[in-house]
């Protein structure tokens, strides 16, 4: 073993903080590549549907208290791969044309740490057009220290009571990955939890993520009544855990407090989180909590301590909002720091739809579930849980092949349904690396349909993004959507090249020569 196993730390002091902005600074958005880092959950149509929802209702109850001339500005905080914002502003505008009622105006801006991601967000062709639309910006954040926004494209500095609107804050799996305290309670007195860290001497120490997957923390403690006094900012706080645990390790997150802090100051009316995580409000899932372990994802992620969030806001007047029942993957709340905030009426009424009633924890559940079940379902079911999800490419990538094997018993209906779905999703999807290719996969079912005009349009996607290594059987499929257009002479193309790639492939030479006969 080796590392610094001498030297104690503050944990959020500890060396994994710095090893954790080091990968995320390094890979950008290659973090979430093919999942590394996992985003799906928190970043997927459903989710965002549920914020959009919540933020039209704010964007209503704003305009009906007669707030219609200032901008609302959501700010996303670790805005990580940016596929939330995407599919978040995608479907407020919906909702918004659709309603076509008075609103005040917004933005939304993306916000994280590494440079490379806003670099990247600028770039990204599904982000474009909300730029240009005047309703997305970016800002480089950083919630361990910083005081203000610099709006990258409006070249805008948002200082301290600037913002005439409340900010609205979404911060999705944000709270269990910046730095936490650690203290343990037990018989009534706190105590600091310090950590040293040891990692395998096979460790790659140039890669962020190979320490941060081999580190073994030790935790060491020591009285600490500097927490316990009345002057400590959270008081009231540590004084409940005093009083209601035992035995207990507490992740305390005076990061994310002292963040929106900062935050809060940008507005003189207040704020709204949107928050989800792996994390617990209800002081019964800390008491006898064990040590944390670190969660490697690439980077790693620990726990949020929402009940110590919450507390601490509703000390202020803000009102709360977690469902009544226990979450299974993701917890999901929703802070009204505001003015009145029950006076928030289609806010609430937001979560109460979209959340408490049948929320993402909800649909992923079902989802990991129904992943497993899919060669005992039919067309039917799996087009409405498609639907339910918001056409997600993720539900159809992997029900594409039992979708395939059910075409030949499809009605009319199931198939002009199944077009549509492909085309919302195409227009709902937020390009990746990923190992999948959705194109390829939405052109080959549309072959199978004999939509060739259709399924044309999608090989021929794929093909472009895969031009130096094309398959042959695309290439064939291109070849025969031709010919059922008329287009011989692309027809024949396409068969020759589908032949230099496989040779021997008879069905590929007979085509050619049933189109060179012609």
């Amino acid at each position: 073993m080796t590392g610094n196993e001498g030297q104690h730390y503050r944990f959020s002091e500890a060396p994994i903080w710095e090893l954790q902005r080091a990968y995320y600074e390094e890979q950008g958005l290659k973090a979430w590549n093919n999942d590394q880092v996992p985003q799906y959950i928190t970043s997927n149509p459903m989710i965002a549907t549920a914020y959009a929802e919540m933020v039209f209702g704010f964007l209503q109850d704003r305009a009906g208290q007669g707030h219609l001339s200032e901008t609302v500005t959501v700010l996303e905080l670790g805005a990580g791969a940016g596929r939330l914002a995407f599919h978040i502003l995608k479907k407020l505008c919906e909702i918004i044309d659709y309603a076509g009622t008075p609103l005040p105006p917004f933005r939304y801006v993306m916000s994280d740490l590494p440079a490379k991601n806003i670099s990247s967000w600028q770039q990204h062709p599904s982000l474009i057009p909300f730029v240009e639309q005047g309703i997305l910006d970016f800002a480089r954040f950083d919630a361990v220290q910083d005081t203000e926004l610099y709006l990258v494209h409006a070249k805008l500095s948002i200082k301290p009571g600037d913002l005439q609107q409340p900010l609205l804050l979404v911060a999705n799996y944000f709270f269990d990955s910046i730095p936490q305290e650690l203290i343990y309670v037990d018989e009534g007195k706190i105590y600091e939890c310090e950590v040293s860290v040891q990692y395998s001497e096979d460790v790659d120490l140039d890669n962020p993520s190979d320490v941060l997957g081999k580190i073994i923390p030790q935790y060491h403690y020591r009285r600490a009544t500097s927490y316990e006094a009345e002057t400590y900012p959270y008081h009231d706080v540590i004084a409940l855990y005093q009083q209601k645990l035992e035995d207990s390790h507490i992740l305390f997150p005076v990061v994310g407090l002292t963040c929106l802090e900062r935050l809060a100051r940008l507005s003189t009316e207040g704020f709204v989180l949107l928050t989800a995580d792996k994390g617990d409000h209800r002081i019964e899932n800390w008491e006898f909590a064990e040590p944390p372990m670190l969660i490697h994802h690439g980077s790693f992620s620990l726990t949020a301590n929402y009940h110590a969030i919450q507390h601490t806001l509703e000390q202020k007047g803000a009102h709360s909002l977690f469902t009544a029942h226990h979450y299974k993957n993701l917890n999901i709340g929703c802070i009204l720091m505001l003015e009145a905030p029950m006076s928030y009426t289609n806010t609430r009424l937001g979560y109460k739809r979209f959340i408490e009633r049948f929320g993402p924890d909800d649909f992923f559940s079902m989802k990991e579930w129904m992943d497993q079940q899919l060669d005992t379902m039919g067309l039917q079911q799996i087009l409405a849980f498609w639907r339910l999800g918001g056409y997600d490419a993720e539900w159809f990538i992997h029900s594409a092949e039992q979708i395939s094997e059910l075409l030949l018993g499809a009605s009319d209906e199931e198939m002009l349904d199944l077009q549509r779905g492909i085309q919302f999703m195409w227009t709902g999807y937020y390009p990746m690396e990923q190992s999948y290719d959705l194109s390829l996969d939405a052109g080959l079912l549309l072959y199978e349909m004999d939509k060739f005009e259709e399924a044309l349009v999608y090989l021929e996607r794929s093909m472009h993004a895969n031009a130096e290594e094309p398959l042959a059987s695309v290439l064939y499929s291109m070849a025969i959507c031709n010919y059922e257009l008329g287009a011989e002479g692309a027809a024949l193309e396409y068969a020759r090249r589908a032949l230099a790639v496989e040779p021997d492939n008879e069905v590929v030479l007979e085509l050619i020569t049933a189109l060179s006969e012609e």
